[in-house]
């Protein structure tokens, strides 16, 4: 399986306010580097770098205005003397009344962002794009015919929505793939996340279209984050109600209980009969994994990538989330495995 990984993924690497603390983030650049060390140790295949493209590739998963201010971001914060990583201050919550976009980068910060896990810093526009490159790159092989590659992308980019960032996300990687292959000519494709954590952006960017059926396996969001999206009556609205599949599942989610979400899942799959399939891949699903809670071993990550293979659909593997450094690389490769029957 050909694997596309940019080493400018390094150019960020941020802080998050975590359990009332400015500290390291958990998304660190150690995460591609181990995965694309495993990628080599087990001869998957060729690995190369993305092509370069506009940022007019971004527009469609994103608007036009948040991919410019993901771009211009750490200048106008420079702009202020901060030197400092940039995090929001205030967020427009539903209470507010002003939608106006504000004009000062404080302002533009909460506006176009969900938390303050991800940070701007002088490096990640440069990073977020070469992380977007990789999924097209990765979309452009399925399209003229692959059966399948590997997107090694860093930053993730699940949680990143039409207009916000969160999560260690900025640009919708999975999202702007599966846009691309619309565009490219697929009539319907599906999104498949399997990260622990719900995929809240690439469900509200496909929220209202039947072109693309977002399917996604994930912890409780009564008790995970991103809390307020995930749940099994989040269906889509007009052209695409009934084109959005949750499949919420409770602490301690164990192999046998998350491969029968996942047949349910193939099972939408088939019916959507999809050109190509996107998987959201996050192994955070592992049982030592420090900011989830299944119980998913890594023999079980073989299991998923055959399952997977068995639905029958080109596939691209955009990496998400993982957190356990050491076993990120194992268990996203040993799911690259099982689909390639390397077992």
């Amino acid at each position: 399986m050909l694997t596309i990984y940019s080493s400018d993924h390094r150019l960020h690497h941020g802080v998050e306010l975590k359990d009332g603390v400015v500290s390291e983030s958990f998304e660190k650049p150690a995460r591609a580097e181990t995965v694309l060390a495993q990628v080599m140790a087990t001869g998957l295949g060729d690995v190369i770098a993305p092509k370069s493209y506009d940022r007019s590739a971004y527009i469609g998963a994103h608007s036009e205005r948040y991919v410019e201010f993901l771009a211009t971001a750490w200048s106008e914060w420079m702009e202020t003397g901060r030197t400092c990583q940039a995090l929001p201050l205030v967020w427009p919550v539903s209470g507010l009344p002003s939608h106006e976009l504000p004009q000062f980068i404080d302002g533009k910060l909460g506006f176009f962002s969900m938390d303050a896990g991800s940070p701007i810093n002088a490096g990640t526009w440069g990073a977020v794009c070469a992380s977007a490159n990789s999924a097209l790159t990765g979309a452009d092989r399925l399209s003229t015919g692959s059966r399948a590659a590997f997107a090694l992308c860093r930053p993730p980019g699940h949680h990143a929505g039409r207009e916000y960032m969160g999560g260690y996300c900025y640009l919708n990687n999975a999202a702007i793939a599966a846009q691309r292959c619309i565009e490219q000519g697929a009539k319907r494709v599906v999104v498949l996340d399997v990260d622990f954590h719900h995929g809240n952006g690439t469900q509200e960017i496909f929220y209202d279209r039947s072109d693309v059926l977002f399917i996604s396996l994930h912890g409780d969001p009564a008790v995970s984050f991103p809390y307020f999206s995930g749940y099994a009556d989040e269906r889509g609205v007009g052209a695409g109600e009934g084109f959005n599949l949750n499949l919420g599942l409770p602490k301690g989610t164990a192999m046998t209980e998350y491969e029968a979400a996942l047949r349910l899942a193939g099972s939408a799959i088939a019916r959507h009969a999809p050109d190509a399939l996107v998987v959201s891949l996050g192994v955070d699903t592992f049982e030592h994994d420090p900011i989830s809670h299944f119980r998913l071993r890594t023999p079980d990550y073989l299991r998923i990538g055959a399952t997977i293979a068995r639905f029958g659909f080109p596939a691209l593997f955009v990496m998400e989330g993982g957190y356990m450094v050491d076993e990120i690389g194992i268990n996203a490769v040993n799911v690259l495995l099982g689909f390639e029957g390397k077992v």
